[in-house]
């Protein structure tokens, strides 16, 4: 098994941030993908979506508060990025190269993950079965995300690099985590 800590890192922006602190881990057991979000810090200045009764497949979740991964094969242009409220929504979508052809990835019927607030933290957990779009003996590239929505209004976006002048978590070459 293959276990790896990350810290994510604000986008270099000129406005000042909350205190926050955004870390985790990533896991792939066999074909079975587990990742950890903690969020802690001062979450009164952040828009969180409350839990929902019934969680389901939404779009554009990346416009308010929403944790996310891309994962690619080593060498294939082929990704998914998944996308993850803190209120139980969420996607899964398919590209054939970056930002080409976006597509539900309908190999997902429901994507069930764990979310724990409190007053100083929050926790989101993800084990997923990758059985359905990759095989265990294909090695992958993950790309670990997030976007924070202030209450302010602001946003602001997270990952484990940044490799452009503007904030883009398509880029393949910020894949940095090989599972």
């Amino acid at each position: 098994m293959n276990n790896q800590t990350f810290f994510l890192q604000p986008f270099p922006s000129t406005k000042s941030l909350p205190n926050l602190k955004i870390a985790g881990n990533i896991a792939r057991n066999g074909n079975k993908l587990a990742i950890r979000y903690m969020l802690e810090g001062d979450l009164k200045e952040i828009a969180i979506a409350p839990p929902s009764n019934t969680p389901s497949r939404k779009h554009e979740l990346w416009q308010d508060t929403c944790f996310e991964f891309f994962l690619g094969i080593k060498n294939f242009a082929r990704y998914w990025e998944f996308n993850l409220s803190p209120g139980g929504h969420w996607n899964v979508y398919r590209f054939d190269g970056y930002r080409q052809r976006m597509q539900e990835e309908t190999a997902f019927e429901n994507l069930p993950f764990n979310v724990q607030n409190q007053a100083d933290g929050l926790i989101l957990v993800l084990d997923v079965d990758l059985d359905k779009i990759i095989s265990v003996k294909q090695a992958i590239e993950v790309g670990i995300t997030t976007v924070i929505k202030h209450r302010n209004d602001q946003v602001t976006y997270w990952a484990l690099t940044h490799r452009s002048a503007e904030a883009d978590f398509h880029l393949r070459d910020s894949f940095i985590v090989k599972l």
